[in-house]
């Protein structure tokens, strides 16, 4: 359960986030990439703040999040230039791939019955028989 200044801290990182990976995006001008932070949550000693990023197209995930982690160091210390009137020390960032997208996506398909493993059985995982 996150305090309400955890997720007040999450939420200053989260949109000074988003205009830094975003202003890096247009300074290497990416035009057909778009990158949003979904959720920054922080831990309860403040210490580290996971970050998770939305990547679309969603096959250029991975590359972007191998890029943004090895400019961590760089992307934090943008973010205490813009957050140090606001928090004493900022936390370090770790930094994921939001998948909760891709996860609703295949519910609907469920959902739908585009992929109903009643009418498709081999969808369904086999049975050993014991």
């Amino acid at each position: 359960m996150e305090t309400n200044r955890q997720k007040k801290i999450g939420s200053v990182l989260q949109n000074d986030l988003v205009d830094i990976l975003q202003g890096e995006v247009r300074k290497n001008g990416l035009t057909n990439l778009i990158i949003s932070v979904s959720k920054v949550s922080v831990t309860t000693d403040l210490g580290v703040a996971r970050v998770y990023l939305s990547v679309f197209p969603q096959d250029k995930a991975k590359e972007i999040l191998e890029a943004v982690k090895s400019n961590a160091p760089l992307i934090k210390h943008d973010l205490s230039q813009r957050v140090k009137l606001q928090l004493r020390k900022v936390p370090n960032l770790s930094f994921y791939i939001d998948d909760s997208l891709d996860y609703i996506e295949k519910i609907d398909n469920a959902l739908k019955g585009e992929e109903n493993p009643i009418e498709n059985r081999d969808l369904l995982e086999k049975r050993k028989k014991a």
